[in-house]
């Protein structure tokens, strides 16, 4: 079993829901991302989704691609940040989801990725342009390496590929709340409930909701319509990016631990 599966697992036993905040590396720095890592850890993060910076993120909205601007202007690699990860994860309880897009994948070949995120302590992969028509070439050798990659159904989704994408997606399934990117939305829409639903007819795999929970109330209602797990992104790495660094680690770490206290039980 693999370590996002056990996590699942004992939440479940639990009756409880993850809390899966997400931040960029590199914003501001890598020293301030590491240290982030470990607040998260402390303050109630179930699993952490680790964003690396790209120059052309198509599933990212304008804070979370303001933030990889600002890594990558900082001159942020993806050897980087598996260098800081590996020196990261060991303190970590959490599981690491690293969020990244295709084309870094396949520039390094998907062999040696694997091994290197692996060697790096990540536990998961989410790949947003990939899709699953073409994630066979990544879904067997990831699985080879207890490396989950989890795949996105969007709400538009039929239920015939919602059923296909829930029997290949491994560790969850990664429900896309809204039609569009990534960002802070002012309410969530109540037709996520009905799309959970509809997973939950096809599978007993655990459900993530993300791409637009922004506060505490958003996050507690997800749980309510019986998601696993609530992802929160671009709120987070809003907060970290304001102020100074140690500003906004504080902020981060209140805001993670007030949004587990809500999707707890």
């Amino acid at each position: 079993m693999t370590a996002i599966s056990r996590c699942f697992e004992n939440l479940r036993r639990n009756q409880e829901c993850a809390l899966i905040p997400f931040i960029t590396a590199g914003d501001p720095d890598l020293h301030t991302t590491a240290q982030a890592l470990e607040v998260l850890d402390c303050a109630g993060a179930d699993i952490i989704e680790l964003g690396v910076p790209y120059s052309d993120p198509l599933a990212d909205g304008p804070v979370i691609q303001a933030a990889a601007t600002r890594a990558l202007q900082k001159g942020t690699t993806l050897e980087q940040v598996l260098t800081m990860l590996k020196a990261t994860t060991p303190k970590l309880k959490a599981p690491v989801i690293l969020f990244t897009y295709y084309n870094p994948i396949l520039h390094r070949g998907i062999g040696r990725f694997l091994d290197d995120i692996k060697s790096a302590g990540v536990s998961g992969l989410v790949v947003p342009d990939l899709p699953l028509e073409e994630s066979a070439t990544l879904l067997k050798p990831a699985s080879e390496q207890e490396i989950d990659l989890t795949l996105l159904i969007a709400p538009t989704s039929s239920r015939e590929r919602i059923e296909a994408i829930a029997h290949a997606s491994q560790g969850f399934i990664y429900l896309v709340s809204v039609t569009g990117v990534t960002g802070m939305r002012s309410q969530m829409e109540n037709r996520v409930s009905e799309l959970l639903d509809k997973i939950r007819s096809v599978t007993d795999k655990p459900i993530g909701v993300g791409f637009g929970i922004s506060d505490i109330e958003q996050a507690r209602q997800v749980r309510d319509w019986g998601a696993d797990a609530a992802i929160v992104g671009s709120a987070v790495v809003k907060r970290l990016a304001e102020g100074t660094p140690d500003q906004g680690l504080e902020a981060i770490a209140e805001f993670c631990r007030n949004l587990k206290e809500a999707v707890k039980n």
